[in-house]
C-alpha cells in the first residue's frame, strides 16, 4: 500500500481556519424537533408512534421497512405533535414526526452491551441496525447493509473516512482531536465483522495533530494502521479513497465490497462506538456551522432533529447577510432558501457566505484547454459530456463513459469559461438512471 493519492483533483481554499480550532460544544434544542422518515438511502421508515405519544431520549420513534432504510430515534423526551409534511434540505416536503421538547431530556434506560470480545458478527450488526446508523459524510446509505457483505470473508480493508476533504468543513477534524479513541474503538468494532479484515483510518496530511493523536490511540492494537493521505480534493470520495489506500479500482457498477473493502465515515464510525459499547442508537452528531457571515463559527454537538436557524442563533447570528447558505460543504452540499429546516443524521455542515460568487459569472463558450480533463478523478472528459447533457444525447453520453461521474465538482470549479460542467452532467446522469428504471 505505497499509494496514497490518485491522480486528478484540486486545491480550492479550503476555509477550514474559521472553525478548525474551536471546541465541539453542545447545543440543547430551544424548540420543536422535526424527524423526516427519509434521512437515508432506501425506503423512509414507517413511524411506531402516534400524535399525543410521550417519548423519551433514545426511544426508536420510525421502523425500518426494508433491508436498505435505517431506524429513526427520538433525541429529547416529550410529546409527538404529528406525523406530517416538512420542509427538507433538498427544498422538498417530507412525511416527518414532530416532536415537541419538554427541555428533561430523559432517556431510556440503555442495554447493557457484553464485551466486544463476545460478540459475533452478526450481533455486531444487529445493533448497528437497531441503532439506526447511516453514512453521516453525506450519503446516507444504511450502515448495517454496508457491513453485510455476501462473502465477508473477502474483506481485506474496512477503512475509516477521515480525509474530510471538502472545503469549510472541520466536524470530523474535531471529532478526531477531542475523541481518538472513539473513532479506534469503532473501527475496531467493525472490523470485528469480518475474518480477514484490517483497520484502516485514512487521514489528509493537513491534519498531522490528529494523525498523531490517532497513531497513539492505535499504537496497542497491530490490526489497525493510521495512513496520511495528500490533501487535495475529492480525496474523500469513496472510490479515490479506495485508490489511494489500496491501489484498487472500482467503478459506478461496482460496490467497495467488490475490492474487498469497506469505507465508513469518521462520524459513522463513531457511532458504532456509541452503539456496539455504550448501547446508544443515533440521534446526535457534530455540525459545523462557519462561512464568512457568522458572527462566530463553530462545530456544535447537535441533536437531531434541531432546527438549523437555532444553530446560527448559537453562532452568534449573522454579521452580515449572506448571499448563500448551503447545507454541506460548497463542492457537494445543497443550497438553502429557507433556514427553518432540521438537522438530520447526514447534516455535516451550514455554510453561509457574503458572496454567492458562482452566480455572479457569466458563462462563456469553451475553450478546449483541457483544464476539466487534467482535474477529474475518474479521467472523463468533463466538456463533452456536459455537450451530451445539453443536447439530450443519452446514448453519446452513455458511451463516453458519462455515468462514471462521481459529481464531485472539479471540473465546473476548474472551468475558466465558467461552464456549470458538473450540473448538465448530473442532470443527464439522474434520466440516464430514470430511464433505466422504466425498463
Amino acid at each position: 500500500m505505497a499509494r496514497f493519492t490518485f491522480k486528478g483533483g484540486i486545491h480550492p481554499n479550503d476555509g477550514k481556519a474559521l472553525s478548525k480550532d474551536k471546541p465541539i460544544r453542545q447545543v440543547l434544542p430551544k424548540g420543536e424537533l422535526v424527524y423526516p422518515l427519509s434521512q437515508h438511502i432506501g425506503a423512509p421508515a414507517h413511524p411506531v408512534v402516534e400524535k399525543g405519544d410521550r417519548v423519551l431520549a433514545g426511544q426508536r420513534i420510525a421502523e425500518a421497512t426494508g433491508f436498505v432504510s435505517a431506524n429513526i430515534h427520538a433525541s429529547v423526551s416529550g410529546t409527538v405533535k404529528g406525523i406530517e409534511k416538512r420542509l427538507t434540505v433538498t427544498g422538498t416536503m417530507a412525511d416527518a414526526i414532530v416532536i415537541e421538547n419538554d427541555g428533561l431530556y430523559e432517556e431510556i434506560e440503555w442495554p447493557k452491551r457484553k464485551p466486544l470480545e463476545e460478540m459475533t458478527s452478526q450481533e455486531i450488526i444487529d445493533i448497528v441496525k437497531e441503532a439506526g446508523i447511516v453514512g453521516m459524510g453525506g450519503a446516507g446509505f444504511p450502515t448495517h447493509v454496508k457491513l453485510s457483505p455476501k462473502e465477508p470473508e473477502k474483506i481485506d480493508y474496512v477503512i475509516a473516512n477521515c480525509a474530510e476533504c471538502e472545503p469549510y468543513l472541520t466536524s470530523d477534524y474535531r471529532r478526531m482531536m477531542e475523541n481518538p479513541e472513539l473513532v479506534v474503538g469503532g473501527l475496531r468494532a467493525a472490523v470485528k465483522i469480518f475474518p480477514n479484515a484490517k483497520g484502516i483510518i485514512a487521514v489528509e496530511d493537513n491534519k498531522k495533530d490528529a494523525i498523531q493523536l490517532l497513531k497513539e490511540a492505535a499504537k496497542d492494537d497491530p490490526n489497525i494502521q493510521v495512513v496520511s493521505l495528500k490533501t487535495k480534493y475529492p480525496q474523500g470520495a469513496e472510490r479515490m479513497l479506495i485508490y489511494a489506500v489500496t491501489g484498487r479500482k472500482i467503478n459506478s457498477s461496482m460496490l467497495p465490497a467488490d475490492a474487498g473493502c469497506v469505507v465508513n465515515n469518521c462520524d459513522t464510525i463513531v457511532a458504532i462506538y456509541r452503539a456496539v459499547y455504550e448501547g446508544k442508537p443515533l440521534m446526535h452528531r457534530i455540525v459545523t456551522v462557519t462561512g464568512d457571515a457568522v458572527a462566530d463559527p463553530q462545530n456544535f454537538h447537535v441533536c437531531t432533529g434541531t432546527n438549523y436557524r437555532e444553530l446560527i442563533d448559537e453562532a452568534g447570528g449573522f454579521k452580515q447577510e449572506p448571499e448563500k447558505i448551503v447545507s454541506g460543504g460548497p463542492m457537494m452540499g445543497f443550497a438553502l432558501y429557507n433556514l427553518d429546516v432540521p438537522v438530520t443524521k447526514t447534516s455535516s455542515a451550514l455554510l453561509c457566505m457574503t458572496k454567492d460568487e458562482v452566480s455572479e459569472y457569466e458563462e462563456t463558450a469553451c475553450i478546449n484547454c483541457g483544464r476539466c480533463v487534467e482535474v477529474c478523478p475518474e479521467h472523463l472528459i468533463p466538456s463533452h459530456l456536459a455537450d451530451y447533457a445539453n443536447r439530450h444525447q443519452e446514448d453519446r453520453f452513455e458511451k463516453a463513459n458519462g455515468m462514471e461521474c462521481c459529481e464531485c465538482g472539479c471540473c465546473s470549479f476548474i472551468c475558466p469559461a465558467r461552464r456549470q460542467l458538473t450540473q448538465s452532467i448530473k442532470s443527464m446522469r439522474k434520466i440516464v438512471l430514470a430511464n433505466r428504471r422504466k425498463k
